[in-house]
């Protein structure tokens, strides 16, 4: 049978976010297997999972625990990303987040499960002055040791990764193209269903119409902001991006930053490097080949020197996005 042409869509969810794939050509089972592929590494990082391997590592922390290749990868790219950013990605930061109330599957979280997640609100919790980080992280052939006293949370990073690690092995296996969107981290690789490249939506909640549409014909676009995952806990908002410097939730005075990288688990970094750095230093992480779009509380959207190169020459930029919404 000939597959040219034949496009092939599913939705699921997976990791905690809405899964959408899109394979061009190739045989029919390629979706069936990336599915099973995205499951596989669930099982295999989800901290929510008590027999994950990321979960056993944590249990483990200070002994040696077997993991797989997956699992090494993902380790190595966080120590990537911790150093690129100079510290300002930093997937430790478990117990914070467990302080904060994010104790469980997001949705599993309300004010009651959010309340019983950790300590007192009444004064601020701060990480400890000296502790573990990626690069602390020890690996001897198929074994992984975690400092004592790390934990390590995945997050956003696996969800890149994930994408990353489909959509290149769709192509590898025989599609012409394919769109892995892993929550908003989102891969193209190859040739879309017009036979051409990409065109990715930006959007963040709250804003109706997308804020920018890119084209890319092998890349990643991957968006970070505190205006989903949040929940309330002895009634105070909080939301899922800590603040290394602190230990708390972020109180940047950006609310979604988008980046457009070559890979999705490098944007998804980025995204929230830039986002917990704020609008004075948004841009200073980015070289030539990644571009981002940031959006302030006031609804301001600003975009990096090079980013209308992906948007045909388009000016996305405004002063008041959420004051736009009919």
């Amino acid at each position: 049978m000939d597959n040219r042409g034949r496009t092939t869509e599913t939705r699921f969810t997976a990791m905690g976010s809405a899964v959408h794939l899109i394979v061009v050509g190739g045989g029919p089972d390629l979706v069936d297997g990336a599915c099973d592929r995205i499951a596989r590494l669930e099982a295999r990082w989800s901290r929510f999972l008590p027999d994950s391997e990321i979960s056993r590592l944590n249990h483990a922390a200070g002994s040696p625990v077997a993991v797989s290749a997956d699992t090494r990868l993902l380790l190595v790219r966080a120590a990537d990303a911790w150093r690129s950013t100079g510290g300002g990605f930093d997937p430790t930061l478990l117990d914070a987040l467990r302080h904060a109330g994010y104790d469980r599957s997001y949705d599993e979280l309300d004010d009651t499960a959010a309340a019983a997640g950790g300590g007192s609100t009444d004064a601020l919790w701060r990480l400890p002055a000296l502790r573990p980080d990626c690069t602390d992280i020890q690996v001897d052939g198929d074994a992984v040791t975690f400092p004592a006293g790390m934990g390590f949370d995945p997050g956003g990073l696996g969800k890149g990764l994930a994408a990353d690690l489909v959509a290149t092995e769709l192509v590898a296996a025989g599609a012409d193209g394919a769109c892995v969107n892993m929550g908003g981290d989102i891969r193209v690789v190859g040739t879309s269903p017009s036979g051409s490249g990409w065109t990715l939506s930006i959007d963040i909640p709250g804003v109706d119409a997308p804020l920018a549409m890119v084209g890319l014909h092998d890349g990643a676009v991957a968006t970070s902001t505190v205006l989903r995952r949040v929940w309330t806990r002895q009634g105070e908002r909080r939301h899922h991006l800590i603040d290394p410097a602190t230990g708390v939730p972020s109180d940047s005075d950006l609310v979604a930053v988008s980046v457009i990288a070559a890979e999705a688990w490098a944007a998804e970094v980025l995204a929230k490097a830039i986002l917990l750095r704020g609008s004075q230093r948004a841009f200073d992480l980015l070289d030539g080949s990644t571009q981002a779009l940031t959006v302030d509380r006031a609804g301001t959207v600003t975009t990096s020197d090079g980013f209308s190169a992906f948007t045909g020459g388009i000016d996305v930029t405004t002063t008041d996005v959420f004051g736009a919404q009919p």
